[in-house]
């Protein structure tokens, strides 16, 4: 039985395929806890994740290679897991280096390779052959990669066999809603399982699509939690694992606030990362932009954010005052760009040709599409990145114009239903600031390109439409079995039908952060041509 060692669990945020700056990252860490015994990084923190098809590239995973060496060689005479690819005779795994005495001295190779969702694991890796452990003073310690614990007899089991005084596990586990109380419920079961302490420690940060909100966790032998680092934020959790009760427990964000931070975490790295100066977007008036101005705000500072309001002779005078109103109560600058003048020079420019039965669709389309120009224009003279400003609601049905609202870099809220937006927007206004005019609440949502337009014309309520498109989408369940959930059968049916309509427009949205358990995109890969439908099989020939 093991007397106890010190652990340091290395929360860091690297960034995908930046392989000498997250080396330093993991060197700066590991100096600042050199007294530990044990300092432990999280999956595959070297290269960053998902590195994608990087991994394919065997110049990519050589590099990854001669970098981990020479980071073994600077590290302090300590005992370093440091997750990163590895390329072996049989094909590259993700892998843990064990890295003391300047060196590598062995390499796990992850066994459970994910292949749903977010994950391609299979797509690159070859999987190990079954657990591991090595021994740090007199502690043996089971080693593991993310999803190698989430399966009951995983080589979580051959740690145990093994003789492991406790198990880590190195992890890269995206976010969505929940999944905080779904990975401590895996660590729960495990731990009880082999009566043995388990140190997970997460990845943070965002990368594209996915965030990572860290929360490292420490239970002990009876699957009791015990540690938990920050979440949402880089942190070190120091683990005496001969008193595991006296580990620092942080607390977690809860519902509204969570989805919020992912929020912010998810914008923030994405801005910065990819060296952008600021952020720019349309500022309609409507909840839908004005919870994405007071996300930017709080994740960026107001110093790089920026706004437009851009009215045409069907937006109303209330909207357009509510805009201003808000980009003065989050002292942001606002660029007023009327669009009267481009919309008569559209018109003008097409003359006969723009006579047909589609004309009325058409120039509400320009009007958004001469929006879309202009905030890109912005982004080209100023170096800002465009946020596009749709949720996930309006997705799913094609409530968005194709180079219009839809033009943009980064949809911040397009995996947030519309019912979860006014969630953020009455948690924001609790605060004693509350700079969202109530107005903007309490109105009717309107795209505001005809006279007297409003979302629920031509739409269910939204709280009945986010249910029914979280049946199908999440829940993958068809016309059926919505329907006999107590849903009007023939609103279901053309639900479902603008569902699948979409798919070509949700494919030229821009990325933005997943928060739901199934976002478009990575999660859910319809075809766009497409005749199947949910119920009544494929269409018949025209």
């Amino acid at each position: 039985m093991s007397q106890g060692i010190q652990v340091a669990l290395c929360q860091i945020n690297p960034t995908v395929g930046d392989l000498r700056g997250n080396a330093q990252l993991i060197l700066e860490a590991a100096n600042a806890v050199a007294d530990a015994d044990l300092v432990v990084f999280p999956e595959l923190s070297l290269t960053g994740y998902p590195a994608e098809d990087l991994l394919l590239s065997p110049a990519f995973v050589a590099d990854a290679d001669l970098v981990a060496i020479d980071l073994a060689a600077r590290l302090p005479s300590t005992t370093v897991l440091v997750g990163s690819c590895h390329s072996t005779d049989s094909g590259v795994t993700n892998g843990i280096h064990v890295m003391r005495g300047g060196k590598i001295e062995t390499t796990y190779a992850k066994c459970l390779l994910p292949n749903y969702g977010v994950f391609d694991e299979q797509r690159y890796f070859v999987s190990g052959d079954g657990g591991a452990v090595i021994t740090v003073k007199d502690c043996t310690v089971g080693l593991s990669i993310c999803e190698d614990i989430w399966e009951a007899e995983g080589p979580t089991v051959d740690c145990a066999r093994l003789g492991a005084d406790l198990i880590v596990n190195c992890s890269a586990s995206p976010f969505h809603a929940g999944k905080s109380e779904e990975r401590l419920a895996v660590l729960r079961e495990r731990a009880s399982e082999h009566g043995l302490p388990i140190l997970y420690c997460a990845l943070v940060g965002g990368q594209d699509e996915v965030v990572f909100d860290g929360s490292s966790i420490v239970v002990d032998s009876t699957g009791k939690i015990v540690g938990r680092a920050k979440q949402f934020d880089t942190d070190t959790l120091i683990v005496e694992t001969a008193a595991l009760e006296d580990t620092r427990l942080e607390p977690l964000l809860e519902g509204t606030a969570e989805v919020e931070g992912a929020l912010h975490l998810g914008l923030r790295d994405y801005v910065d990362k990819n060296g952008f100066a600021g952020v720019v977007f349309g500022l309609s008036g409507g909840i839908d932009s004005a919870v994405v101005a007071t996300l930017a705000v709080d994740a960026l500072g107001r110093d790089r954010v920026q706004a437009a309001v851009m009215s045409s002779p069907w937006s109303s005078l209330e909207t357009q005052d509510d805009a201003r109103t808000l980009a003065s109560n989050l002292g942001i600058p606002l660029y007023d760009l009327g669009i009267q003048a481009a919309m008569d020079a559209y018109e003008m420019t097409l003359g006969d040709a723009g006579n047909g039965p589609g004309r009325d669709l058409a120039l509400e389309n320009i009007q958004a599409r001469i929006r879309g120009n202009l905030l890109m224009a912005l982004s080209n003279t100023h170096g800002w990145l465009v946020l596009t400003t749709g949720n996930k609601s309006e997705l799913a049905v094609g409530y968005s114009t194709l180079y219009g609202d839809a033009a943009g870099g980064f949809g911040l809220i397009k995996d947030v239903p519309k019912g979860a937006v006014y969630d953020l927007a009455a948690l924001r206004n609790s605060l004693p600031d509350a700079p969202i005019p109530a107005s903007i609440i309490e109105r009717a949502p309107s795209a505001e390109l005809r006279p007297g337009q409003k979302d629920e014309d031509s739409l269910p309520p939204y709280s009945r439409l986010d249910e029914i498109l979280r049946l199908h989408v999440e829940e993958r369940l068809d016309l059926d079995q919505i329907a006999a959930a107590g849903f009007d059968r023939a609103e279901v049916e053309r639900i479902l039908l603008l569902v699948d309509r979409s798919e070509y427009k949700r494919r030229q949205y821009p990325p933005g952060v997943k928060i739901t358990p199934l976002a478009f995109g990575r999660d859910r890969r319809m075809p766009m041509t497409n005749r199947w439908r949910s119920q009544g099989g494929s269409s018949p020939a025209s």
